[in-house]
């Protein structure tokens, strides 16, 4: 009974964890010393953030059993592939990535970072989004595009 249970446990955490794993996804993963490599250089600019990309960013913080992340990734998904050139979109596991989720103070989970292309202001935004909102953000404040009436 016992090996069985495990082994239950074992197939859904690796089913929740393949819906993120997508090789044809725009979704890239990011490691705490990718992280610091690719948007901030921390060696080189320790007191401030200073954004080493030229496109708009969001760091999707997720972990597998959550199930708010897992309805995120699908619109995040579709928006990476709609904003292409214009606004990168990672994902960093928190429960394997804490370092990088601690430097950030990400505690509940989805955890947004949004990086405007200019670097700032960074923010935070925690929760589930809908699509529009995110649209709205990406738009807004990510790219700097004017308000649609």
């Amino acid at each position: 009974m016992k090996k069985a249970v495990i082994f239950c446990t074992m197939l859904i955490l690796a089913s929740a964890t393949a819906c993120f794993h997508d090789k044809n996804s725009k979704i890239q993963s990011i490691t705490y010393d990718e992280f610091f490599k690719k948007i901030w250089d921390a060696e080189k600019h320790p007191d401030s953030f200073v954004f080493e990309g030229n496109t708009a960013v969001i760091v999707d913080f997720y972990a597998s059993w959550c199930g708010p992340c897992q309805k995120l990734f699908p619109i995040l998904e579709k928006l990476a592939n709609e904003y292409e050139g214009e606004l990168v979109v990672y994902k960093v596991n928190k429960e394997l990535e804490e370092d990088l989720a601690s430097a950030f103070k990400v505690q509940g989970l989805p955890a947004l970072l949004l990086i405007p292309k200019s670097g700032h202001p960074l923010r935070m935004y925690n929760g589930l989004p809908s699509e529009e909102e995110l649209r709205t953000i990406i738009d807004e404040q990510l790219l700097d595009k004017p308000k649609q009436q």
